[in-house]
């Protein structure tokens, strides 16, 4: 019985499958991106193979190779893949409407609160398109992840990638009443701030900090801490803080609501730590599709805009 041909559209989607299983460096990572089973991976690759003719992968102890004949393929497949999705966004041009599973991976404190807004209006103005919301503080895998793309609080170090600038996240000094001495009144000078107790955030300081006037650029002040408490969890950190266990720089975003309760003080309002900057990354591309466009447009739209956020 002759076998019949892959049509042309059916070959992309197995040059697309084989590109996730080179990227994702295995058929079951792969086949957790694209939502289907190893079995069904491991049948596109095989009738790829027989398409082409050649031998594309080699398994070892070691995982799964590209041969040499592979690694001619996977170059020949992402530049065709990428000339066919281009060309589709410019056919249908204004039609080229968001859809399939975006996957974003951002910050923890702040992809809990703050960003889950702007999502859903994202997710309302775009019903064809399903995003997956992962949770993490350290810089994403873009290849081996599937990941479409990060929102990124601190500096942007990955230079293989589109790092886009949107908004500063201004950080200030807070503390809970009981944290501070009866009868002695509030600090007037960062020096006064190294004597009381503190707690750190070891993402971003552990036993030195460096505050700087608001008001006069370029003015800073270096003070050494002994904290009580060191923690990588910003919600650890202002939970002890609640306690009066002692001082903490926080995201100003983070403690709105205690401010304006009272439950937690601003010390110092003319002293902040230097401000983190909010960056939308993604791999660099020949193509990106609707659904990444939209979202990055959404996000420039709305963090800027957010309490206790700077422009860029």
């Amino acid at each position: 019985m002759t076998e019949t041909m892959p049509a042309g559209s059916d070959r992309i989607d197995l040059m697309l499958s084989f590109l996730r299983i080179v990227e994702a460096g295995s058929l079951s990572a792969a086949a957790q991106q694209l939502g289907t089973s190893q079995p069904t991976m491991s049948r596109r690759l095989q009738a790829l193979e027989r398409l082409l003719g050649v031998k594309l992968l080699q398994r070892s102890t070691h995982g799964m190779q590209l041969t040499e004949e592979g690694g001619r393929c996977f170059e020949h497949a992402r530049e065709l893949v990428g000339h066919w999705q281009a060309m589709e966004a410019d056919l249908r041009g204004p039609a080229d409407q968001p859809r399939g599973t975006l996957r974003v991976v951002v910050p923890h404190a702040y992809g809990q609160e703050q960003l889950v807004r702007p999502l859903m209006r994202y997710l309302r103005r775009h019903p064809e398109v399903n995003v997956e919301w992962m949770l993490s503080d350290r810089p994403p895998n873009f290849v081996a992840d599937g990941i479409d793309c990060a929102i990124r609080v601190g500096m942007v170090e990955d230079l293989s990638a589109v790092a886009i600038r949107i908004a500063q996240v201004r950080r200030i000094v807070i503390a809970a009443p009981s944290a501070l001495p009866r009868g002695a009144g509030l600090p007037r000078s960062p020096a006064e701030l190294a004597q009381l107790p503190w707690l750190a955030a070891s993402i971003f300081y552990r036993r030195e900090l460096t505050l700087q006037r608001v008001d006069e650029p370029g003015r800073q002040s270096l003070i050494e801490i002994a904290p009580r408490l060191s923690t990588d969890n910003l919600y650890a950190l202002l939970s002890a803080a609640r306690d009066g266990l002692g001082l903490g720089v926080v995201s100003a975003w983070l403690v709105d609501d205690d401010l304006r309760s009272g439950r937690l003080l601003h010390l110092l309002p003319e002293w902040e730590a230097a401000p983190q900057p909010v960056s939308i990354v993604y791999p660099y591309a020949k193509f990106y599709p609707a659904k990444l466009r939209h979202f990055v447009e959404a996000m420039r739209e709305a963090i800027p805009h957010m309490p206790g956020m700077r422009g860029a």
